[in-house]
């Protein structure tokens, strides 16, 4: 009985101390705080558009305006503006200038074809 009873503090103990080990221990001395200073980065340059994406741009609008004002936009050429107004946001000047053209060659079309005759039909 002695010895069950030898067996059985031994093993608490051994518990204990298992514990005791997994258990974290926070330092009694705080750790100094780094001061980092502040160092102003170089700002990276904007994307910007070029001269010629901007008239190209500038260019399709006032074609599709005046197209719109004669009733005679094409769908495609509103399309086409949609997407070069979409590339300007992300600084494509080649999307640009190749969408800007496309809208205004369709909008000058569009109103080119607005003076074509009228045709009847003879019943």
């Amino acid at each position: 009985m002695n010895k069950i009873m030898i067996a059985l503090l031994g093993s608490g103990l051994l518990l204990l101390a298992g514990c005791q080990s997994s258990s974290q221990v926070k330092p009694d001395v705080p750790q100094a705080a780094v001061k980092v200073e502040s160092v102003p980065k170089a700002e990276a340059p904007k994307p910007q558009l070029t001269d010629e994406a901007k008239q190209a741009l500038a260019q399709a609008e006032a074609d599709v305006k005046a197209a719109q004002a004669k009733k005679a936009l094409w769908t495609t050429a509103q399309d086409a503006l949609k997407q070069a107004r979409a590339a300007a946001e992300k600084y494509d000047s080649a999307a640009v200038v190749k969408h800007a053209r496309t809208a205004s060659e369709q909008a000058q079309l569009g109103i080119a074809q607005s003076q074509y005759p009228v045709t009847t039909t003879i019943k």
